[in-house]
């Protein structure tokens, strides 16, 4: 499963597989296997490399409706969002507070990039143009803001779940 996640205003990309208790997890790039455990609803034991890590979830705790996510005694705030559903959703995922993040729904060649960062767009607007199986699709703006974030290259090749550009 590949996802884009938030992490205290950094946006990350995550990819997770998962089989009983074993992990794979691959976070911008680095793999890490883990075992992971529920203990008691939203808490985990995670073992790592041989340490054990205690792990707590409280769900839409957080600013924005965040999740917290206490790890080793450090506190996180944390959104994940799936790519394919931000795209299903339409518009590109709407949010309208906090950081908005566009992502390719499925592997494709950016072919036109729409905006510059820093600009101002309205809910709507378009962003970039992808495309996959021969067809454009027109990424757009799921909210009034500012481009924060602009990670599509034209001609660039894409993968499902890649960020391409990010609202404020």
């Amino acid at each position: 499963m590949k996802l884009t996640a938030e992490l205290d205003g950094e946006t990350l990309e995550l990819s997770l597989r998962r089989e009983g208790a074993r992990v794979s997890a691959e976070i911008d790039g680095r793999a890490y296997e883990l075992e992971a455990r529920e203990t008691e609803r939203g808490a985990y034991l995670l073992v790592l490399g041989g340490r054990v890590y205690e792990c707590r979830v409280e769900d839409g705790r957080g600013a924005g409706g965040a999740s917290k996510v206490e790890v080793g005694g450090r506190a996180y705030e944390v959104s994940l969002f799936d790519p394919r559903k931000l795209r299903a959703a339409g518009a590109g995922g709407a949010q309208n507070q906090g950081r908005a993040v566009v992502a390719a729904s499925i592997p494709g060649k950016v072919v036109r990039v729409l905006v510059e960062e820093g600009a101002m767009v309205e809910a709507g607007d378009g962003l970039v143009v992808v495309e996959a199986m021969k067809m454009q699709n027109e990424l757009k703006s799921p909210k009034a803001g500012t481009v924060t974030e602009l990670r599509a290259r034209a001609g660039a090749t894409v993968n499902a779940g890649d960020v391409l550009v990010v609202v404020e």
